[in-house]
């Protein structure tokens, strides 16, 4: 993967930098995302400097900001042939039927709308022939996940939107998801944190995810290994929907 030219976005940290460490230890040059300037600095020194990578900070929801990042990587590293779309927020945890409407329109705006405006803007910057983009869901977007309902409804919606979009670009681009369950990462802290042996005792690989298990399965579908597989969602989960209860 030495010719190409990713964009991970939400990649200061956890799981999105996971990917943007496989991809620059496969030769890829990245381009990463995120809000704050310091942490993308600081990832792009761990990545291995401003050779092989570029941070650009801004808000995922942002349609200025997801210009100027197409602009940077293709004046900096050419034409985007990689797409990772990460970004995600759940501001609200709690019942539908309390939720603050404003914080849904917001999750919409960010983890669905977003990612679209991300998928856009790369197309612009060259994304073409032979490109891929993967969009990081969620096991709640497969089946009910009680507390973060509306989170799990964007994700789901997610799901659809990789489909559609893999017909659409289709047979140039290939538009593919992974839907993890609980990965060990910041964000996710509250539905582990205090209680890892409870939830982990759920899973039948009893143990959580870390973000490398999510980076290598995104660089296999990003691959030439996965040339034939378009409009899939995978499911990275432990075996946890299969007996326990989503969260």
């Amino acid at each position: 993967m030495a010719d190409q030219v990713a964009i991970v976005t939400g990649a200061s940290r956890g799981i999105g930098f996971a990917i943007a460490q496989r991809f620059v230890a496969q030769g890829t040059k990245v381009a990463i995302t995120g809000r704050d300037a310091d942490a993308l600095a600081a990832a792009v020194t761990q990545l291995g400097g401003e050779d092989v990578a570029l941070g650009v900070a801004g808000k995922g929801d942002d349609a200025d900001h997801r210009s100027a990042v197409v602009d940077a990587v293709n004046e900096r590293f050419g034409p985007v042939t990689t797409l990772v779309n990460n970004i995600g927020i759940n501001p609200a945890y709690g019942t539908l039927a309390t939720l603050d409407l404003n914080a849904a329109r917001k999750m919409a705006e960010v983890n669905l709308i977003g990612t679209l405006g991300w998928v856009q803007e790369a197309l612009r910057g060259g994304l073409s022939e032979g490109g891929s983009v993967v969009n990081i869901s969620s096991v709640s977007g497969v089946r009910p996940a009680p507390g973060i309902a509306f989170y799990g409804t964007t994700k789901a919606a997610l799901i659809h939107l990789t489909e559609e979009l893999a017909v659409e670009l289709a047979p140039r681009i290939r538009v593919n998801a992974v839907a993890p369950a609980v990965v060990k990462t910041r964000f996710a802290t509250a539905l582990f944190e205090g209680r890892e042996e409870q939830v982990t005792a759920t899973y039948p690989l009893k143990r959580l995810g870390v973000p490398e298990d999510v980076a290598g399965t995104v660089a296999f579908l990003c691959s030439p290994d996965a040339s034939w597989i378009t409009g899939q969602t995978i499911v990275l989960d432990g075996g946890v929907t299969l007996t326990g209860v989503v969260e």
